[in-house]
């Protein structure tokens, strides 16, 4: 069965790929990934924050006023607490490339316009074959308008754009308001793909401590939908690469993403629970399915469930939005 898609200009023999996350810090599993198929590899994110502190002698700064008084304690972690430092991140693309013949996808993780960009042609330099920009931010600030964060985006985007020849995907949010006019901004400022969809950590409450409890759950397949919805919205409507990340746990899901228009599916949750090896079990579950199917290749499918498949988009959606609520039944026992 033919799997093969082209991600960021890059062709691939399927569309699964290991998402950013702590499996490829270590280079043991890396090889353990690329020996399960793995299409690619996107590293774990190198942080705004990180790169300022290195580059610009902010934690000296944090430190001297770090005991000021309690409102000045930073929110920070501590630079042990990252995987990789800056110089570290570079060397570990280094090491990936030359341990495995994927493709290496770098990522950057911040919300500014400033010289931490300057990160991604250091990058492209060290051997990564595309850069995946997370522009993960939770507005906060109520005199902070939709416009004025989609511009920095935007800016942010054309900042790398002018610094690398390497394609650039850029990881959003879900909580975007008008998601197909934010992404052709996006197009426009050069972005060669999106990846659906960033995951909004929400920290728990320490009612004791009155303290946040910072805690990561792992995704779960039903939070798939939301990228679903996203990505058949965004087929046709956006130039670049798709890409579904957040909620696949099985080969239907996978298939799901694809049919909705991505030409990548990132998997993390699914191998932190059940190990690299998944990612062939994810694959041959597709290869089945299709068969089953009838179908010659995946690529057969790409979008067939998108919403450039439907005359009238806008009435299509709120048809379905009326009969889901009105369909609904208690179940019987």
């Amino acid at each position: 069965m033919d799997l093969s898609t082209t991600y960021l200009g890059l062709t691939l023999p399927h569309p699964l790929m290991v998402g950013a996350s702590p499996l490829v810090d270590d280079l043991d599993t890396v090889r353990q990934l690329e020996d399960a198929g793995t299409a690619a590899i996107v590293m774990h994110s190198l942080f705004e924050e990180q790169i300022e502190r290195e580059y610009l002698g902010t934690m000296r700064d944090l430190e001297l006023h770090a005991n000021a008084n309690p409102e000045g304690l930073s929110y920070l972690p501590e630079p042990h607490e990252f995987a990789l430092g800056p110089h570290a991140y570079l060397e570990q693309i280094r090491r990936i490339k030359e341990a495995v013949a994927v493709p290496v996808i770098a990522s950057l993780n911040g919300t500014t316009v400033s010289g931490w960009l300057d990160g991604a042609k250091l990058m492209e330099q060290a051997g990564a074959d595309a850069l995946e920009l997370n522009v993960y931010e939770v507005a906060t600030d109520p005199l902070q308008t939709a416009e004025a964060l989609e511009h920095r985006v935007a800016d942010m985007v054309r900042a790398v754009k002018s610094r690398v020849k390497i394609p650039v995907a850029i990881k959003l949010s879900p909580f975007i308001s008008s998601l197909p006019n934010f992404a052709q901004k996006l197009q426009a400022a050069g972005a060669d793909g999106l990846v659906l969809f960033n995951r909004i950590v929400m920290p728990d409450f320490d009612l004791e401590q009155l303290e946040l409890v910072p805690k990561l759950l792992l995704s779960r397949p039903t939070e798939l939908p939301l990228r679903l919805n996203a990505l058949a919205i965004l087929h046709g409507a956006f130039k670049g690469s798709l890409a579904c990340s957040g909620g696949i746990h099985d080969s239907l899901g996978a298939i799901k993403a694809v049919f909705a228009g991505a030409s990548s599916v990132q998997v993390v949750s699914a191998l932190l629970q059940h190990g690299p090896s998944y990612l062939q079990t994810l694959r041959e579950g597709m290869e089945e399915w299709l068969e089953q199917h009838e179908y010659e290749s995946l690529g057969q499918g790409l979008g067939s469930m998108s919403l450039a498949t439907v005359p009238n988009p806008h009435a299509f959606q709120r048809a379905s939005y009326m009969r889901v609520l009105q369909g609904w039944r208690p179940e019987v026992n």
